[in-house]
């Protein structure tokens, strides 16, 4: 699953660098999350580093957007190139 970024985001620049996708970037209002990009870390983390940075806690799952885990490791083969 894709994740994204509720409107409690305060804009405190944190979870952009930590996103190993480039998946997170400034939208018109708070930081907004690209669900293509978005793998929720999965394979390169554990767990997904812009939850661990956000301090509002304001980064759940996107409904939008459901993956399990071997599909979010497709998506990050395709990302990275490798197979």
């Amino acid at each position: 699953m894709a994740l994204m970024i509720t409107d409690e985001c305060i804009n405190c620049d944190v979870c952009e660098p930590e996103c190993p996708n480039g998946a997170i970037s400034q939208g018109e209002d708070i930081y907004i999350i690209d669900p293509n990009k978005c793998t929720e870390c999965v394979g390169h983390f554990d767990t997904p580093q812009c939850r661990e940075v956000c301090p509002v806690d304001c980064i759940p799952v996107n409904p939008s957007y459901v993956e399990d885990k071997d599909q979010l490791y497709v998506k990050y083969q395709k990302l990275t190139g490798e197979s």
